[in-house]
């Protein structure tokens, strides 16, 4: 329960109901005047009256940080690892979630509570209303809430929460409160054999929420670095994790800590005939395909992952179009409304003129995720190519 007082924005006057002391925030003086938050590592983020920072971190240079040292890792083990050092470096960090004591379905948070203990690493009732409820309350006490939906696609009881609570807490308090220092972690798309209850990918839900971000990590090195500038971002934010990469993506991830900026767009491959933006588990399909299409039709492609939905780099992928003229956008949520359609309308009002060809969305269909045909449902890298290839040669 959120408590409700006349104090203005100190929140060092609150106590938290937890039975130990070292769960009470102890990391930072708020002030609703300067909006200033001195943090428990000795820097500042200030905020603008939206709640985004008012300069981004820089983009970190991963070949220098590997070169200094990094571990070979898969997803979970990353995720696994940042968590720990959240909970590491913030006294104020509690991780909660369904079976999340002994790991989790996917083992994520395995070891976590035996290090941290059960005061900061806990089970919930199955009730996804509720964990996201509490980590909406205990984040508006200025401490870090970090809740683990089991699978994206059991969300939805708690999108009330979400929209309703968290989103809207700044606002209608006049920027006094905020669910700042809130994470929700949730599994998401296909697996190969999850049918409708295990596949689904909601993110388009989420960023139509004004005061919400959204993340999509598309391996271990992006995972961490978007969970460390989600534990210090001042809104409450959702990562989609992509559950098939989970142990499938190894990649070799800097030890030392890093942030990936919010809402900045990473160019993963040059090119200059076809621009193709994705995010998550999609970039290593739309990788193959943009393989294909150089290999077997000499083809150039951008390829871009967003990384972040929202806020969304429009920059970068305007930029891009205005070099390659052509668009492709990929993901496995149905077409209709996907956050593809929001790119795509976009930049074709940034780009018109500069369009050589009409846009094209490779993306799920308009149907509930099947398990019997799930192969024929996915956006596979050879629906991508085939996109690829109308895109060059149309017009000509």
């Amino acid at each position: 329960t959120k408590s409700r007082s006349t104090h203005g924005g100190n929140r060092k006057n609150f106590l938290l109901p937890l039975k130990e002391a070292s769960c009470v925030h102890p990391r930072a003086s708020f002030s609703s005047h300067s909006r200033t938050l001195e943090t428990h590592n000795n820097y500042n983020v200030h905020y603008k009256e939206n709640g985004a920072f008012d300069s981004a971190p820089a983009e970190p240079d991963i070949s220098s940080l590997q070169r200094q040292s990094c571990t070979n890792m898969n997803l979970v083990n990353s995720v696994n690892r940042t968590l720990s050092h959240i909970l590491e470096n913030d006294p104020s960090a509690i991780i909660f979630g369904q079976d999340v004591a002994f790991g989790g379905v996917f083992r994520c948070t395995t070891g976590l509570q035996s290090t941290f203990g059960s005061q900061r690493v806990f089970n919930t009732p199955l009730n996804e209303n509720g964990i996201v409820g509490m980590a909406a309350g205990y984040a508006a006490m200025d401490a870090l809430a970090i809740a683990e939906i089991q699978f994206a696609d059991y969300i939805f009881p708690a999108f009330d929460q979400i929209k309703n609570e968290a989103a809207n807490l700044r606002y209608r308090s006049g920027n006094q409160w905020n669910c700042g220092n809130m994470i929700v972690r949730m599994p998401y798309g296909a697996v190969g054999h999850g049918g409708h209850y295990h596949s689904q990918s909601p993110e388009a839900f989420f960023t139509h929420i004004p005061g919400v971000v959204v993340l999509v990590p598309r391996g271990p090195i992006t995972a961490k670095g978007l969970m460390i500038s989600a534990a210090k971002h001042k809104d409450p934010v959702i990562i989609l994790e992509p559950k098939a990469l989970y142990r499938a993506k190894v990649e070799d991830v800097p030890d030392e800590e890093y942030c990936i900026p919010i809402g900045k767009a990473e160019v993963m491959k040059e090119g200059k005939d076809v621009t193709v933006v994705g995010w998550g588990r999609q970039l290593t399909i739309l990788e193959k395909a943009c393989q294909l299409a150089e290999k077997e039709h000499g083809i150039s492609c951008e390829l871009i992952d967003l990384r972040s939905l929202q806020p969304w780099d429009t920059d970068t992928v305007e930029e891009s179009v205005r070099k390659t003229g052509k668009l492709l956008v990929s993901h496995e949520a149905p077409v209709t409304c996907g956050f593809g359609a929001e790119i795509v309308a976009s930049i074709q009002e940034r780009c018109f003129l500069s369009l050589e060809a009409p846009i094209k969305r490779v993306c799920g269909y308009d149907t509930h995720f099947p398990l019997a045909l799930e192969k024929e449902y996915l956006p596979d890298e050879w629906k991508n190519l085939e996109a690829i290839k109308q895109l060059v040669e149309y017009g000509k």
